[in-house]
């Protein structure tokens, strides 16, 4: 049997290693731009074309390459951070391996200019497909600039499955956001297209916070410091009272590096466990400097899954530390006493005027439980009551009586009036049914949404929506990260009766707003679809229809507690029942449950 194990070519190993390293253009992005940190940049300008698909460069004030060091940088596993393994253990730099640039021009063209301050000129180096084209001297400022285009060129299939240009430069965006947030001291820019999207001067981690997510987090925050042996955390946590179901900024960094980590993610809720309503979130920006010996970062490709030694000590500290933050600042809410509109107590005074007791006219001889045929009213004159006491209630349970003590209607009539169900209310939440088997209890709220969002989808789908013109339109203000989100659904909330008006910078015009909704706040209804479509991460039109649809059918959708008439009731449900699914909410919940008979009569 011949030999059938092989080394592969670099070009098909680089190839290989790109699949790991660059998933889509927001990995190239974070590699350059983690490159030009390390490389002591205190300006950083990124400029996107059609989201990274024809065109990213990066363009850096550091310290530049030697035209050897410009050539060897292409190379896999060639880099200036570490010399050996016990260097990975004392990590202070974002890159360590060595295949970013290597995997980059695996898969792209790239044209690199950089410079070094000791040099007069600089070095001009293209790839394509990890070939060097061409190296030459060539004129450039200090520090790097790199221009890769036509990113997976060369790997149809790659390119292929990428998503639309908003969604991938929704992940440029984010991955931008974390780095920048790390490095407040860092001027940086992010263009798209000639358009600036972010252009965030030095300053300090505050106003870097706000002026990524917006000045109404500025009046949210509070600030955490702590400073012990094992670690030193740094950062906000936003009040209670700005907690939030959805769309919560929630960002862990360890040693200026961004991180996921649920174990501490809980101690941030169990500090706030009393303070909030289950199921909300708060916003925190938290900043953990730990020894690089007691970390492993070399764990995966994105390092983002970062292994701790002292996990556990650092979870109390960590919970400690926003438990002390949120005393010191008192952030723990009073009970506000709304006084709006009540009535004024008067104070008690020693001396006043004596004041009369109300006087009432009654009949003393009246006795509701006396048998007598007749007693007298107050004026004197005889009223005929009935010798039963229950007869009221006997006759309510009989057919309707004339007041000749006949039936109003035949007993066939009766019968099939008996035959129509009846639905009544229950606690304001609940609407009873009596059915064949049992006993029926609807939740009246999700009814309504199920209802809704039926009539909503279908109007999406129909793009039939009724608009209803504000007078006053109401400006809605976003991130950066979120407007490209809007943007992308902007058609599809037009189609349902929404109608935008993008005014720059992240603020856009609600004109109008879907026909019956006018009781609802459109600001925080749209920022709530913004948010779920975020979450869901759809990319096909009538994937984002759902989330659309489901906020507006629980913004609009009747509230718990809010009474019913009986005609309402009957409608409600016989609304729901004409729905394809009427048993759950779109969102899987359920709607209605019925208690058989069997069960009643085992309570008897």
């Amino acid at each position: 049997m011949s030999d059938v194990i092989r080394l592969l070519p670099d070009s098909v190993a680089n190839q290989i290693a790109a699949g790991e390293v660059i998933q889509r253009p927001s990995s190239v992005v974070k590699e350059l731009v983690e490159n030009a940190i390390d490389a002591s940049a205190t300006q950083i300008h990124v400029l996107i074309t059609d989201a990274g698909r024809t065109c990213i460069q990066v363009i850096d004030d550091g310290v530049g390459m030697s035209p050897t060091d410009a050539r060897l940088s292409f190379e896999r596993h060639a880099t200036s951070k570490i010399c050996s393994a016990k260097d990975l253990f004392s990590l202070s730099t974002m890159g360590f391996r060595g295949e970013a640039l290597a995997s980059v021009a695996a898969v792209s063209q790239v044209e690199l200019r950089t410079r070094t301050a000791a040099e007069e000129v600089g070095t001009l180096l293209i790839v394509s497909g990890s070939k060097v084209e061409l190296q030459e001297a060539t004129s450039c400022p200090v520090g790097t600039n790199f221009q890769v285009k036509n990113l997976f060129f060369n790997i149809p299939a790659r390119r292929k499955f990428l998503k639309s240009d908003k969604t991938e430069l929704s992940n440029i965006i984010r991955d931008f956001e974390r780095i920048a947030l790390v490095y407040p001291t860092i001027s940086f820019t992010l263009r798209h297209n000639d358009l600036e999207l972010f252009h965030l001067p030095a300053s300090t981690l505050r106003n870097r916070i706000v002026s990524i997510f917006g000045k109404r987090l500025n009046q949210q925050l509070l600030p955490l410091e702590v400073d012990t042996a094992l670690v030193k955390i740094r950062g906000y946590v936003a009040q209670p009272e700005y907690a939030r179901k959805k769309g919560a900024h929630q960002y862990f960094f360890v040693n200026g590096r961004y991180m996921r980590h649920a174990y501490f993610n809980k101690a941030v809720s169990e500090a706030f466990s009393r303070l909030i309503a289950a199921g909300e979130f708060v916003s925190y920006f938290i900043y953990l400097e730990v020894d690089p010996s007691t970390i492993d970062v070399n764990i995966h490709p994105t390092k983002t899954e970062i292994k701790f030694e002292n996990e556990q000590p650092i979870w109390q500290i960590l919970m400690a530390s926003i438990k002390e933050s949120l005393g010191k600042f008192n952030a723990v809410p009073s009970i506000d006493f709304d006084t709006t509109d009540m009535p004024e107590i008067p104070a008690f005074t020693a001396h006043h005027e004596a004041v009369s007791p109300p006087e009432m006219e009654f009949n003393p001889n009246f006795n509701p439980f006396e048998s007598a045929a007749s007693f007298s009213d107050q004026s004197g004159t005889a009223v005929k009551k009935s010798d039963k006491v229950y007869e009221s209630v006997a006759i309510n349970r009989s057919r309707p009586l004339s007041p000749d003590n006949e039936p109003i209607m035949s007993e066939a009539s009766y019968t099939e009036k008996e035959k129509s169900v009846r639905n009544y209310q229950y606690k304001g939440r609940y609407i009873i049914s009596s059915v064949k088997s049992g006993l029926m209890l609807i939740d009246q709220h999700r009814a309504h949404v199920r209802v809704l969002f039926d009539k909503y989808f279908l109007q999406l789908e129909q793009k039939q929506g009724v608009s209803h013109g504000l007078l006053f339109p109401e400006i809605i203000q976003v991130p950066p990260s979120e407007a490209v989100i809007l943007k992308q659904i902007e058609e599809e909330l037009s189609a349902i009766g929404f109608d935008l008006s993008d005014l720059g910078g992240g603020s856009f015009s609600i004109n109008a707003i879907p026909s019956g909704m006018e009781g609802v706040n459109p600001v925080n209804l749209i920022r709530d679809m913004l948010i779920s479509t975020m979450e869901k991460g759809v990319e096909m039109v009538d994937e984002m229809r759902m989330p659309i649809a489901l906020t507006l059918a629980k913004a609009s959708a009747i509230v718990y507690g809010q009474v019913l008439s009986e005609m309402e009731m009957n409608n409600l449900v016989d609304t729901l029942f004409a729905c394809s699914m009427p048993k759950y909410t779109p969102d899987g919940k359920t709607i209605l449950a019925v208690i058989d008979e069997t069960e009643i009569e085992k309570k008897f």
